[in-house]
Parts: structure tokens; sequence; C-alpha cells
């Protein structure tokens, strides 16, 4: 029964409220929209009509032709003044009323005084009659009764809207604090009835869940209260078996996890190790065998037939061949092997080593290379350095043979990286083949039409992804090659994203062994 009466009260008082809110709106929307710009517009006309009286008045009785100026602002304020006034006053007919008063006799007043004393030639002066005219007082005098009149009505009415407005919201205040009063009633009421019914049994629910919630999911949830609290306790006890042991798998898994990620990494420095090793091995009996190729070619060429002057040449280029390989496969196994010192590296001085180093065979093909201004970063001077190297020298020889090259280094910065790209006008790459040209000895040609290792690409790939960037053919460049790798930016302490890259632990490569080969 209280609850059924505190509801009604309530019920009423917010009718009540919602009532007194629309009337507060009401008024509250009629002073700010309408009295309070009414009376502003009003008060700047009167000061307008002010304003071009005393304009007036000035240059018939001074002669100051400039004062006109002042004439001209102050018609111009009376103008914009009068047009807020219609559109405010245009429903109320008193208002309406008032500012036609007001305009008749500021038309008579114009025409007895203003009109002809704008008609007076500057620097003339002003016949008898003007200056009669403008110095009688009666015409301005009816002028600004009226507009006195007008501003103190929408004064009256400003006012007698601000009391509105205050009464509205002392009633307001009123029924809010009945409401607020109801409300707190109720909640007490419903509070005393909570306590009992459900406070009690939700404190050993959250007690049980607090302890589980520490990491004892093996204490178990103890239904109690109401039926609804129970089947509550029911679903976290579920939701509690459920956990524990997805916990328990997700444990075992983790555990499964971090072991093969041991097995890998010792796996992947175990392969490192052996890449090493075993080209470094390799290199002193294949030198050897090249070795006594050349002897055998150098002692027998000529004193036996041709055939056998064949099969010594394949002999000797195919262990020059394998020398070439082993050095490459060792090159690119050193290829992050170690901490490296990062410097600031200036690309464009790397770039006039590069077609320093490079300038024979630029010459050889008659090869035109550019650059645009290329940024500094932070990085590795010798292994940047085999980057441009291994993309200048790929341009320069996959060239059209019926037209010499031209090659464009050139950079920009985009989203924290520096975009560098090298565009040839050469023979190009068929899109398809975007992936496999940064793979290890893979090639696109037959080694008579070009020389080559196929290990070129692939070491820029390793040197960029070193250096915490990306390369990437471009496939929307369709009139030669465009190959694209990206570097960060460097911050204002000298660092870049690719800082604290990991190492192997493995000998880092030395200055003379990272070397460029197309």
């Amino acid at each position: 029964m209280g609850v059924a009466t505190t509801l009604v009260v309530l019920t009423l008082l917010m009718l009540l409220g919602t009532w007194v809110l629309t009337r507060s709106t009401s008024v509250n929307g009629r002073l700010v929209d309408h009295s309070s710009p009414a009376l502003i517009a009003a008060v700047r006309l009167e000061t307008a009509y002010a304003d071009q009286d005393a304009a007036i008045r000035e240059q018939i009785l001074s002669g100051n032709a400039a004062l006109q100026t002042g004439y001209s602002a102050g018609h111009e304020t009376e103008r914009e003044q009068v047009a807020v006034l219609q559109e405010l006053l245009r429903d109320d007919d008193a208002g309406t009323a008032r500012l036609r008063v007001v305009l008749e006799r500021a038309r008579a007043w114009e025409a007895r005084v203003v009109r002809p004393a704008l008609n007076v030639e500057p620097g003339t002066p002003p016949p008898a009659e003007v200056r009669a005219a403008v110095t009688d007082p009666s015409p301005y005098a009816a002028l600004r009764a009226a507009t006195r009149d007008q501003v103190d009505r929408l004064r009256h009415e400003r006012d007698a809207a601000r009391a509105g407005l205050q009464d509205v919201r002392a009633l307001r205040t009123w029924v809010f604090g009945a409401i607020a009063l109801v409300i707190l009633a109720g909640a007490i009421m419903v509070f005393a009835g909570l306590r009992r019914g459900v406070t009690l049994p939700v404190s050993r629910l959250v007690a049980d869940a607090n302890v589980v919630a520490r990491g004892d999911f093996g204490h178990a949830i103890a239904p109690t209260g109401p039926a609804d609290l129970r089947a509550l306790a029911d679903a976290m006890e579920a939701m509690r078996h459920r956990l524990a042991d997805e916990l328990a798998f997700s444990d075992d898994a983790r555990r499964r996890l971090d072991e093969q990620a041991d097995e890998l990494r010792r796996s992947n420095s175990d392969l490192e190790q052996f890449a090493y090793v075993a080209s470094h091995d390799l290199q002193e009996p294949l030198r050897k065998v090249a070795s006594f190729c050349r002897l055998l070619e150098k002692r027998y060429q000529g004193h036996l037939d041709e055939r056998a002057d064949r099969y010594i040449a394949f002999a000797v280029d195919g262990a020059v061949r394998m020398q070439a390989l082993i050095d490459d496969l060792l090159t690119f196994s050193r290829v992050g092997r170690g901490p490296v010192e990062e410097t600031p590296v200036d690309l464009n001085a790397v770039y006039e080593t590069v077609v320093g180093d490079l300038d024979i065979a630029i010459r050889e093909a008659g090869a035109e290379v550019a650059h645009t201004s290329l940024p500094t970063v932070r990085g590795d001077r010798t292994q940047l350095s085999v980057v441009l190297q291994n993309l200048i020298a790929n341009a320069v020889k996959f060239r059209r043979p019926d037209r010499p090259v031209r090659v464009v280094v050139d950079a920009e910065q985009h989203a924290g990286m520096w975009r560098i790209s090298v565009t040839d006008d050469g023979i190009g790459i068929d899109p398809a083949q975007a992936e496999r040209i940064f793979v290890i000895f893979q090639r696109l040609h037959t080694r008579d039409a070009y020389p080559g290792s196929g290990m070129g690409l692939a070491m820029c790939k390793k040197i960029v992804e070193f250096h915490g960037g990306t390369i990437a053919l471009d496939p929307e460049h369709t009139t030669g090659t465009r190959i694209t790798f990206t570097l960060p930016v460097a911050t204002p302490d000298g660092t870049t994203a690719a800082e604290e890259r990991t190492p192997t632990g493995q000998p880092a490569p030395s200055d003379a062994a990272l070397r460029a080969d197309g």
C-alpha cells in the first residue's frame, strides 16, 4: 500500500514538473528570443537617431563636411535595427504600432531637417532656413520622445518576462524538491526490503567471487538467497568450472608453445651457424679446385684436342661460379648476425659513393643516373650502401638494348617512414614475379643473357627488413622497373622504430664482405 501511494504521488508530481518545465521553457524562450533582442534593437535605434542628429548639427553649425560619415553610419544602423524590430514585433500589434509612430516621426524629422541639411554643398554656408531647421529642437524632440516611449515599453515587457521566469523557477524548485523527497522516501523503503532479501545473499556471493578472482579457482560458489540469486550463483559456479578448465589448458598450451619457441630459436641459430660455417669451410677446398683447374687450363691448353680444352674451361667456369655463390651465401648469412652500431647515414653521400663505384658500368651502358634530395637515416652505412648499389646496378644491367637506360633515385616521407624508390625505364619485371625476385638464388633470366647469382635482391630484402623497413616491386610502374623500400624516420632523440633489433650472437659482417652482386 505504501509503495502504491508513493508511486501515485510521484506520478502527479512528475506531471506537474513536466508542466513547469514546459512553462519555464516558454517564458525563457520569449525572454531570450523576443523581449531582450527587441529592447536591444530599440536602444540601438535610439542611439542611431542621436548619432545622425549630432552629425547633422555639427555639419551645419561647424561646416565640417567630413561629419557626413557619422550620419551615414547612424543611418545604416537605423535601417538594420528597424528591420530587426519589424521581424521581432511581427506578432505584437501594440509593439508594431509604437514602431510605426517612431518611423512616422523619423520621416517627419528627416523631411524637415536631414534632407535640407544634406543638400547643402560642402564648404558653402547653409541657408538661414536650413540653419533654423537644424537648431529647432522640436522635430528631433518628438522623435526622441517616441523612441524613448518604445524603449520604456520594451524594457517593461522584458522586466515582466524576467519576473515571470523567476516565478516559474521558484515553482520548479518546489516541485522538484517534493519529487526528491518522495523519491528519497521510496528509496528508504526499497533499501530496507532489499537489505533483507538481496544485500546479504549478494554479499556472500561477492565474497565467494572475490576468492575465485584472487586465483583460487578451486573455491566453490555456494547458492543462497532468492531464486534469481541462486540461479546467478549456479551460473557463476559453472563459469568457474569452465575458467578452471580453460586455465589449465592455457597453461599447458603456453608451456608447450614456450618449448617450441625455444626449440625454434635453437634451430634457427643452428641453421645460421651451419650456413656460416659451411660456406666459410667450403671456400678452401673450392679454392684448391679452382686453382688446379686454372693450372690445367694454363698448362695443357692447346696440347689436347678441342673437346678437352672445352671441358677444362667448363670446370674452371663452374669452380669460379661456385666460389662466387659461396661468397654470396656467406655474405647473406652475415646480415643481421650481430649488434650493429647505428649512426646517422646521409643517403646523398651514400648515393655519390655508389655511383662512383659503378662509374665504369654506367659509362659502358651509357646510362643516365640521377637523384632527388635523399634523407638522413639511422643505420649501418655499409649495409645501406649494398642496397643502393644492388638496385642501381640492376637498373643499369637490365636495360633495353636499343636505348640508354635512365635511372632515378628519389624519396618521400609518409606515415613515419621514408619511402625510397629506384626507378628505371629498362626491360621491366612481370608483376606476377614480384615475390619471386626477392627469393635467394631465384633468377628471371639465363646467366648467358644477364650475369649474376640471383642473390642481390634477396640481400636487399634482408638488409631493409633488418633496418625495420620493407621492400617491394611497384606493379603500377609499367614503363620499366621501380623498386621501393622504406626506412624509419629518425626520432628527435636519434633513435628509430627499428632500434633494438635482436642479434643472433654471431659475428657481425665485415665491410669487405658486404658487396653488391646483381
